[in-house]
Parts: structure tokens; C-alpha cells; sequence
């Protein structure tokens, strides 16, 4: 089994960003890296069975929302590459918050694991994008 590993700490409360990241469908927190959100089907994006599709690329299913414990876990049904459906399975990524008790700062943690032929060339591909879209995340605070 594959994994990627990704963190950062964000200068905000676990509530605020909480606020900015726990709708499936709204990703504009993420400009430095996602172009194009499409919404599939009308379930919300703060319920289980939410859909979207990232950049016209990778097609996503939200798995399950703890507002409770600040976290998600969707999948990656389809995507680019080593992503694919025909190239990965069992894709699941896990974002987690937690507070800083000592600074009132936000500790981001995002790990995914998957089952692949080539666990290095969806690391490769994948770690990337989610550096960089934590990177994003901090720069709105």
C-alpha cells in the first residue's frame, strides 16, 4: 500500500479554517492549484456522497465529514496518469486538523493511501499537489 504525507501549520483557529475547508465543493482556498471546480450530482458539499471534479481531471467522492474532530476523507474515483482508474485503487485521502494549543495556530495533515503497481509514481505526482495546495491554504491567513 502507497501513502503520501503532506503538513502544515496555518496562523488561524482550528475554527477558522475549518470554515474555509470543510465544503467538498468550494475549493477557492486552493487557487494555486485548482483551476475548475465541477459540482456532479446535488448532494451538498458538507455530506457524505458529495462529487466533484477537480481541474476537468480528477474525479472525487467524499467519503466521510467529522465536524466534531475537524476532518474528511474523500476518494479519488478516476484522474490523470498514475491516478487513473486503470493505475490506482482503493485511493483514499484523509485531511486533519488540529489545534495548537500553545499559539492558537492550526496543524494541517494530509495523508492519502492507495493500492498501485508504482506506489513512487503517485507519490511523485501526488505529493506535489497537496504541498502545494496546503501552501495555498496558509497563504489566506
Amino acid at each position: 500500500m502507497g501513502k503520501c504525507y503532506n503538513s502544515t501549520v496555518v496562523d488561524a483557529s482550528i475554527d477558522e479554517v475549518w470554515e474555509m475547508i470543510k465544503d467538498f465543493h468550494q475549493l477557492s482556498w486552493g487557487d494555486k492549484v485548482i483551476t475548475k471546480v465541477d459540482i456532479v450530482g446535488e448532494v451538498s458539499g458538507t455530506e457524505v456522497g458529495a462529487k466533484r471534479i477537480l481541474n476537468e481531471a480528477f474525479h472525487e467522492t467524499l467519503l466521510s465529514v467529522d465536524n466534531k474532530n475537524f476532518s474528511f476523507t474523500y476518494s479519488i474515483d478516476d484522474g490523470p496518469g498514475p491516478v487513473s482508474k486503470d493505475s490506482v485503487s482503493n485511493y483514499v485521502g484523509k485531511v486533519f486538523l488540529y489545534p495548537i494549543t500553545d499559539s492558537g495556530k492550526t496543524f494541517v495533515e494530509w495523508i492519502s493511501t492507495y493500492d498501485s503497481d508504482s506506489d513512487s509514481a503517485v507519490g511523485d505526482f501526488c505529493n506535489p499537489i497537496y504541498a502545494g495546495l496546503l501552501s495555498s491554504l496558509k497563504s489566506k491567513f
